[in-house]
């Protein structure tokens, strides 16, 4: 069971014991993504994000990574379109080493002239991998076709002209007005004495003060159809459709969940089944949801041979009718909550699992489901929630497309589009 704190400056504390393991992880979250970005700066959450490992004070950017390694865990940090974490897994024994190593990160990073022009570079190639990885390049690119010009549809990267922009002055503004006592949750999960957790975590946190109090606000979000392609010479194509999906925190995402599993979620699933095993037209085919605060998207991926565009286009249309059409079988349904419990119990049995799901649940949401409220509401999906779930999903006024690839030519999508 977890329990909440929040210290007299704001900061909020989730914690969950779990006594039975010798683990524990701390992550530290920071509600301030690419979501929070502009043009000017988009990219500089991922690019703080790097330059809190480059040293302190009293720590080089080796000894940060001896102080954990050194003890057999595990430090690490990321970066989404809503949050960044930094966090650290080790065993219950140096509970007291992770938070301060994470607080002196946290709070003493030096921002070194040359550390930025280093990190610069990094990101810079790191920039180039992606552009020549075209099978996560067409996700970010659908993503800024359904959400043009809201940050939300931003590359979590930045630019090479943004990134080219960053100073220590625009990293310090940056942080001042979203590294905040009130934008920042501390998660643990593992095994712990809860007295000294809490006494370690009031020494690094509660004198941390700032300027600027308030909490993160997300723009609207609207969803535009459209569709855009970028023509690299590449051995497959890669597609991308993409509907209005489901916002974080709406019960509706479970039903959505469920229909994933069957629809296109896994290899037993009706796209991997039908159209890679059935018809060996593509090597990876899938669908999965993604949730943000006020908005979301459901999202169709293939990757296949570019003579091939537009069968398989006209196979995803199929099923997408036939899900509209027919819905799901009883005992379809009854396998995919049962893998929805499978999945989630099975992550709870992970230190690091439950501290990224209580942390996020906490930063995004400001509460927490406990394992009996996932499993209720799970249990509670039924034949009516999901005939809503497909009738409001699979609108196909509403739709984004994205192609990666030798373009040989742009599909017939007339089956796929219905014209407003």
């Amino acid at each position: 069971m977890f329990s909440k704190y929040t210290l007299s400056n704001g900061v909020r504390i989730v914690y969950e014991k779990i006594p039975y393991v010798r683990s524990v992880s701390v992550g530290i979250w920071v509600k301030t993504g690419s979501r929070n970005e502009s043009r000017q700066n988009n990219g500089i959450s991922h690019f703080i994000e790097h330059m809190l490992f480059k040293g302190t004070e009293k720590r080089s950017a080796k000894e940060i990574a001896e102080s954990i390694d050194n003890i057999g865990g595990q430090l690490n940090a990321f970066t989404g379109k809503e949050c960044t974490c930094f966090y650290a897994k080790t065993l219950d024994t140096h509970i007291d080493l992770v938070l301060d190593v994470l607080s002196d990160m946290f709070f003493n990073s030096l921002f070194a002239k040359k550390d930025i022009s280093v990190e610069k570079r990094v990101i810079l190639e790191e920039i180039g991998m992606y552009e020549d990885s075209p099978e996560e390049l067409v996700h970010d690119i659908l993503s800024e076709t359904v959400w043009e010009g809201n940050p939300i549809g931003y590359s979590i990267l930045g630019t090479q002209k943004s990134l080219k922009s960053f100073n220590i002055e625009m990293i310090k503004e940056y942080m001042t007005q979203n590294y905040t006592p009130q934008n920042t949750v501390i998660s643990v999960a593992g095994n712990f004495e809860e007295e000294y957790l809490m006494e370690l975590i009031r020494k690094y946190f509660e004198i941390w003060s700032s300027p600027n109090d308030q909490n993160a606000v997300f723009q609207e979000v609207v969803f535009y159809n459209g569709i855009k392609t970028k023509e690299k010479d590449t051995e497959q194509v890669h597609l991308c459709i993409g509907f209005n999906g489901i916002a974080h925190g709406n019960d509706k995402l479970y039903s959505l969940l469920a229909v994933n599993n069957i629809f296109g979620g896994g290899m037993s699933s009706r796209l991997f089944q039908k159209i890679r095993e059935k018809k060996g037209l593509v090597y990876s085919i899938y669908s999965y949801p993604s949730a943000y605060k006020n908005a979301g998207l459901f999202t169709i991926y293939a990757g296949m041979n570019p003579e091939n565009l537009n069968v398989v286009v006209d196979l995803v249309t199929n099923e997408i009718d036939t899900l509209i059409k027919h819905g799901i079988k009883q005992s379809d349904l009854e396998k995919s909550k049962e893998q929805l419990k499978g999945n989630y119990i099975l992550g709870l049995e992970s230190t690091s699992s439950r501290m990224n799901s209580i942390g996020k649940s906490e930063l995004m949401l400001g509460h927490i489901d406990t394992p009996e409220e996932v499993l209720e509401k799970i249990n509670a999906i039924n034949m009516d929630s999901i005939n809503e779930i497909i009738d409001k999903i699979f609108d196909r006024k509403k739709i984004g497309i994205s192609i990666v690839g030798d373009i040989k030519q742009i599909p017939d999508l007339k089956g796929l589009v219905i014209p407003i």
